[in-house]
C-alpha cells in the first residue's frame, strides 16, 4: 500500500531572471514499510522534496498525498492535523529542547492535541537503546544519543510517513551504521514509509531503494543490497 506519492511535483522560486526550480517534475511513491534514501549534492532538491513531502511547503504544481488525503487541497487546520498525527520529522541535530529530560522530549509531542495511539515512551526508549538516559537533558547526551532521541521523539505517534534529513552529518562511521540500522529496522517492523536523505554513501545497503536528485530531478538507482 502506498503511505506517500508525489506525482509530478514542481516547485520554482522567485521571479523573472531570478527563477529558481527547486523541484522539477519529480514523482515518488513510498510503500508502507518501505525505507527509501535520497542522495545528491548539495542544492540539488533534497531538503525542498521533504518539506513537500511533509507538507511545510505547498508545491508550485502537481500533488502530494499522505494515505488518502491530498496535502495541497487540505485546509490548513487539517493538513496541521495530518502533519500531527501521521508525518514524522527526524532534524539532523536531534532538534531537542534543552529544558526538557529525554522522556519529555517524547512526551512533547502529545501535548499539541489528542493522539489516537501513542505509542510508549519507555518502549521507544528501550528500542533505540536509550532507557538508562531517560532523565538526562541534551547537553549531557553525544550527537549520536540525540539522533535516537529524536527519532524516537518521531514516532510516539505512530506515523505512517517519516522523513528523516541529514540523519548521520555529524557522527563516526560507527554510530551512522547504528542510527541507519535502527531506521531500517523501525520502518520494516512497524511499517512506516521513511525517506532518509543523505550524503552518507556507506549506509545505503540499509535502504530498500535508492535515489538519486540532480538540479531537481529524482532518478532512482539501483535498489540497495541488505
Amino acid at each position: 500500500m502506498t503511505a506517500l506519492a508525489l506525482n509530478d511535483v514542481s516547485l520554482v522560486h522567485g521571479d523573472g531572471e531570478d527563477v529558481v526550480t527547486a523541484l522539477d517534475a519529480v514523482t515518488l511513491e513510498v510503500a508502507a514499510g518501505e525505507f527509501v534514501a535520497v542522495v545528491g549534492p548539495s542544492g540539488s532538491g533534497k531538503s525542498s522534496l521533504l518539506a513537500v513531502a511533509g507538507g511545510l511547503i505547498t508545491p508550485t504544481s502537481g500533488t502530494v498525498t499522505v494515505g488518502d488525503a491530498d496535502l495541497g487541497t487540505a485546509p490548513k487546520r487539517e493538513l496541521t492535523r495530518i502533519r500531527r498525527e501521521h508525518i514524522g520529522f527526524v532534524f539532523q541535530s536531534g532538534n531537542l529542547l534543552d529544558a526538557l529530560t529525554v522522556e519529555d522530549q517524547l512526551r512533547l509531542p502529545l501535548t499539541f492535541g489528542r493522539v489516537a495511539e501513542a505509542r510508549s515512551p519507555a518502549e521507544l526508549l528501550a528500542g533505540v537503546g536509550m532507557s538508562h538516559k531517560a532523565k538526562r537533558r541534551p547537553h549531557q547526551l553525544s550527537g549520536g544519543e540525540r539522533q535516537r532521541v529524536g527519532i524516537a521523539r518521531a514516532l510516539m505517534t505512530r506515523p505512517d510517513v517519516l522523513l528523516v534529513d541529514e540523519p548521520t552529518a555529524a557522527l563516526d562511521r560507527r554510530r551512522s551504521h547504528e542510527i541507519v540500522e535502527l531506521l531500517a529496522r523501525e520502518a520494516h517492523e512497524h511499517g512506516v514509509a521513511t525517506v532518509m536523505v543523505t550524503h552518507d554513501q556507506d549506509v545505503l545497503l540499509h535502504c530498500d531503494k535508492v535515489y538519486e536528485m540532480v538540479d531537481g530531478h529524482l532518478n532512482e538507482g539501483s535498489a540497495a543490497s541488505a
